[in-house]
């Protein structure tokens, strides 16, 4: 198995899949059934020894709850990370009103993660069959997310942190950093070639594979840091000079999960932006 087998895979998976589709039997009006959630996955492999991964471990990136690949399995040989970017139908339609989320989102967002997850499933199945112990740390028993105490706490410089508050042993997104996939924008969201509009999956596995080179240096490199996020965002919780407040966004969030339960989102700092489908031009 090699890693075309492995982008072919998951791409006929999710082209086939009916899960890629908004049956009539789940959707929230007539408008969205049928739509398409996601487009072709993209994918970037790491070597599971990269050193990136235990600079995951200091403090002001994620911390020492961080569990790099050797704590998920014995001795990984390497992380595969994939994006799975929105359709234009998703990310069209939450851009008609940009204060609440619409209804494709939410589907994107909650159906689109229950894909992921299958996707997830798939692929660790398929290389367990081929002789590799995997899994997908997201999945797993010992994967915690979590929120910490709601109020910001004062670092050394008197200045309010938000961005430690909340927190998990695997981050998606930084994972798809180290491995190649793209980089972080202003919303905190990552920036790939592909845009910055979709959901992220990992998978750990004793497959050795040679890891892709990260075209980029700095954590935000593939962000033009133009604030047109900052300015989509409905509760103001995104600007230039602080970045993001993440105690808004979720609070904001929670909002929609009552309104919209047992769906929720937003995404409009995703949507009608120069990263929404690919990497913008940087002067």
């Amino acid at each position: 198995m090699d890693k075309k087998d492995i982008v072919k895979m998951a791409t006929w998976f999710v082209k086939d899949s009916e899960r890629n589709l908004i049956s009539k039997e789940i959707a929230l009006s007539e408008t969205v059934v049928g739509m398409k959630i996601f487009e072709t996955p993209i994918f970037a492999f790491g070597a599971a020894d990269d050193q990136y991964f235990q600079i995951l471990k200091e403090p002001l990136v994620i911390g020492q709850h961080f569990m790099p690949p050797q704590e998920w399995l014995p001795q990984p040989k390497t992380v595969i990370s994939f994006f799975l970017p929105f359709t234009e139908a998703v990310k069209k339609g939450n851009s008609r009103d940009m204060s609440w989320p619409s209804e494709e989102w939410l589907h994107g967002r909650i159906e689109g993660q229950a894909l992921v997850v299958k996707l997830c499933q798939y692929l660790n199945s398929e290389l367990i069959n081929a002789g590799y112990k995997s899994l997908a740390p997201s999945l797993d028993e010992r994967f915690w997310a979590k929120a910490r105490d709601n109020k910001p706490t004062q670092n050394s410089d008197n200045n309010s942190r938000t961005d430690l508050l909340f927190t998990s042993n695997w981050s998606e997104r930084h994972v798809a950093f180290v491995c190649g996939l793209g980089t972080f924008g202003l919303s905190k969201g990552l920036i790939t070639k592909k845009g910055i509009a979709g959901r992220f999956g990992s998978i750990v596995t004793e497959l050795e594979l040679p890891p892709d080179k990260r075209m980029y240096e700095n954590i935000y490199d593939n962000c033009s840091m133009c604030g047109a996020c900052g300015k989509n965002c409905p509760v103001n919780a995104i600007s230039l000079d602080k970045g993001k407040n993440h105690i808004l966004c979720h609070e904001f969030i929670n909002k929609t999960a009552e309104k919209c339960k047992p769906r929720y989102g937003c995404g409009k700092c995703q949507i009608g932006v120069p990263c929404e489908s690919s990497i913008p031009k940087i002067n």
